[in-house]
């Protein structure tokens, strides 16, 4: 069997398990995701999205239109439909990792890369909440490959580029990167470069059709970036540039795991000192434009969050991936050979070690995909209460503050009226949810600081049913 053939079946392989995973296993979108189906669902309606809702996310262009499309196409089975677009651009992403730890280091530094990708607990769980972080990752990887296999490629990187500038503004930095790659002077003194518009124009597409979007919706073209400010602020997260040091350490080892962390900076000083690799820009440029992305976020007050490393994280992941299997490629007579692979071996000691005491990472990580299961589950239960379907027609359905409201407008196929949190406006009547687990209070009910006073039923409002997670209130008129 032929390498492109092995590698064609190793990836129908990790699809079919993915596939085979997303329906043996179910999960739901997190909160962000959950908004743009709502989102979608308004836009299919003929309405504007109500991107200026109660401590809404930040929109995300592409997202927008990929939910729209799900929901026209399977409706309220939209939400199952968007985890496993995550699940398939997760097996996307390992494969792109693959082939760009191969076209740099050598086919075994870049299967080492890929399988620690696609061991990430912290991938793993993005991809089962349908975070947008996933298919960014994967087509920003796939421009990379692209660029790695022939240099100065051009029109189809930007492209790939441009699509992965309406999912995250960090591909922003990596576009005007590659342009400035593109202009620059080449080695071969035959080649004639010019400032190529073309590129250029494709740079532009994703700011330019963010903020036309900001535009049409609320009036405002710069709306997204003052709305994520504001939430920041609002929700008391990390801000601003002196956050971004110590944040920016702490954040990849934790995405890599130590010993994967200190293997990429292995990785990079082995690289720089036998000047190894080809096409090395493709790696260096991803980790420079994401930590450029990382620092800026912060000079503009935005939320330090661990998902704004993972473009470095992803990168680094290339380097560890040489640092332990780069001496594979090496001729037996090269006398670092042996040092190396000892060195790994030593390195492998000491990451089972890690594994062994971290053991109990794996029980969270299932524990919290059962948790997600049950809490969306339960969710559905009681909003399908006869009890409760009666009490809507008192009044909004109201939860203590902003979490699971968009998980709640989407079941219930809801509007912004009718569906509310009492953190910011309590309401007489209608139907009020509360957490009746321990866990769910921790989580979801003190959320933002919540009061005591909104995960307890105001007078007149009266228990008409509860199962497992919650407890639903209702009070009409009269």
């Amino acid at each position: 069997m032929s390498g492109a053939r092995r590698e064609a079946v190793a990836v129908a392989v990790l699809a079919l398990g993915a596939v085979v995973v997303w329906a043996l296993v179910p999960t739901y979108p997190n909160y962000d995701a959950y908004y743009h189906l709502v989102w979608g669902r308004e836009l299919l309606d003929g309405q504007r999205p109500t991107f200026e809702a109660y401590q809404a996310p930040t929109e995300h262009p592409l997202y927008l239109a990929v939910c729209a499309v799900l929901a026209g196409i399977v409706g309220q089975d939209a939400d199952r439909a968007l985890v496993l677009v995550a699940a398939l651009s997760l097996v996307a992403l390992v494969w792109a990792v693959f082939r760009l730890g191969r076209a740099v280091f050598g086919p075994w530094p870049g299967a080492v890369a890929a399988l620690l990708t696609g061991s990430s607990f912290a991938l793993l769980l993005y991809a089962a909440r349908a975070y947008v972080d996933v298919p960014f990752l994967a087509v920003v990887l796939w421009a990379g490959v692209l660029e790695a296999e022939r240099p100065r490629r051009g029109t189809p990187v930007m492209a790939l580029l441009a699509v992965a500038g309406l999912l995250r503004p960090e591909a922003w930095i990596l576009a005007c990167a590659y342009w400035l790659w593109m202009v620059w002077p080449a080695p071969e003194p035959a080649v004639r470069r010019s400032l190529r518009p073309g590129l250029l124009a494709l740079a532009a597409v994703g700011p330019l059709v963010w903020a036309l979007t900001d535009l049409w919706v609320t009036g405002d073209p710069l709306f997204s970036l003052h709305a994520t400010s504001d939430l920041a602020d609002e929700l008391r997260r990390d801000r601003g540039i002196g956050a971004v040091p110590g944040a920016f350490v702490s954040f990849l080892a934790d995405a890599l795991r130590p010993p994967v962390f200190l293997a990429a900076l292995a990785g990079l000083a082995l690289a720089a000192r036998r000047q190894a690799g080809r096409s090395i820009h493709v790696p260096l440029a991803l980790l420079g434009a994401g930590t450029i992305a990382f620092v800026l976020s912060g000079a503009a007050g935005l939320s330090i969050l661990p998902r704004y490393l993972t473009v470095p994280a992803i990168a680094l992941s290339v380097f560890a991936g040489y640092a332990i299997a780069g001496w594979v490629q090496l001729p037996s007579s090269d006398r670092v050979r042996r040092p190396w692979a000892t060195g790994v071996a030593v390195l492998a000691v000491l990451g089972v070690g890690f594994v062994v005491a971290r053991i109990s990472v794996i029980d969270r990580f299932t524990a919290e995909l059962r948790f997600i299961r049950g809490t969306h589950q339960s969710l559905v239960a009681i909003l399908d209460q006869p009890a409760v379907r009666r009490g809507r027609a008192c009044g909004p359905v109201t939860l203590p503050n902003y979490r699971l409201v968009p998980d709640t407008r989407w079941i219930l196929d809801a509007s912004q009226r009718e569906v509310g949190a009492r953190s910011v406006k309590r309401r007489p009547y209608g139907v009020a949810l509360f957490f009746t687990d321990a866990k769910m209070l921790r989580r979801f009910g003190f959320a933002q600081g919540a009061s005591t006073l909104a995960n307890v039923p105001d007078p007149g409002f009266v228990l008409v049913t509860r199962n497992r997670r919650y407890a639903a209130y209702v009070r009409c008129r009269g």
